[in-house]
């Protein structure tokens, strides 16, 4: 499959906003193939934001003639990863939108506990799921910097992916090896 004539992002906070474009970018996308959607600043739960506008997004993403994927990140924040899953599912049933199938072009990122964890992780920071890392560091640029370059390394066919990645990552690194961006 060639690069997608568009990609639309949908995300709870700059720092998911820039791992993933840094990510598209090491693919070879231009920042004109990507729509960010993203929680707005001070508008209360990002989760909670990203949630409500999915089943918006997914609709978008079907109805485009062009080629389109939806990628959706999501933090699991205190629950479980397939609880936040079940959560999105919920409300395209609400919003009456026909749930995602397998082969549709749709992938659900959902760091646990949040996306820190993931950079930090990227990093090879020994890491849980259960630990808040969101105040560990002031500034994140270098560390979402090098962390996309390692999920960039590990998206890649027969890519080793280190054991001490905690779960969380190694499904999203699956989805996005589903994506099957090529160029």
């Amino acid at each position: 499959m060639a690069i997608p004539s568009r990609v639309i992002l949908l995300v709870e906070d700059s720092c998911q906003e820039q791992l993933i474009v840094r990510y598209l970018r090491k693919l070879g996308l231009g920042m004109h193939t990507m729509r960010i959607v993203k929680s707005p600043a001070g508008a209360g739960s990002g989760e909670q934001w990203v949630r409500t506008q999915f089943p918006k997004e997914v609709s978008a993403c079907r109805n485009r003639h062009a080629e389109t994927k939806l990628i959706v990140l999501v933090d699991a924040d205190t629950h479980s990863v397939p609880a936040r899953l079940q959560q999105l599912g919920h409300a395209l049933d609400e919003a009456q939108v026909q749930r995602i199938e397998r082969n549709e072009e749709i992938a659900c990122l959902v760091p646990r506990r949040n996306i820190e964890t993931w950079i930090l992780c990227l990093n090879d920071e020994q890491v849980d799921e259960n630990t808040d890392y969101k105040g560990r560091h002031a500034d994140w640029s270098q560390l979402i910097r090098t962390g996309s370059t390692s999920l960039y390394r590990c998206t890649r066919p027969n890519a080793a992916i280190p054991p001490h990645y905690v779960p969380s990552l190694h499904a999203a690194i699956s989805e996005l090896q589903r994506m099957n961006f090529k160029p």
